[in-house]
């Protein structure tokens, strides 16, 4: 008869609780993140029209600054918002796959 595979690592419970403090800990961190994120693309695209009237006395290299927002600034704002997700998230989920891998 050939010898039994050594059995499996089960971990225990304490690592099992650090686990979920650490996935705890990261799903708070990105829900934070996205919710400010999503509070910065409201304030772009939606303040921005809804305050068109009282942009428009400022001026921006010559263009009224509501439309300049409407026209390229809203664009800029969201792929700022695009690239810091990308690079926040990969950060965070980096963190959570080194303290996984110190804990298991």
């Amino acid at each position: 008869m050939p010898p039994s595979a050594p059995p499996a690592s089960v971990p225990d419970q304490q690592q099992r609780e650090q686990l979920a403090r650490a996935r705890e800990l990261h799903w708070q961190r990105a829900r934070r993140f996205t919710l400010l994120l999503l509070a910065l693309w409201l304030a772009t695209g939606f303040c921005t029209v809804y305050f068109a009237r009282a942009l428009a006395h400022l001026t921006l290299f010559g263009w009224p600054l509501s439309f300049y927002m409407a026209a390229q600034g809203a664009s800029l704002v969201y792929l700022a918002i695009i690239g810091g997700y990308a690079i926040r998230m990969r950060r965070l989920d980096r963190e959570y796959a080194r303290a996984a891998g110190e804990i298991a």
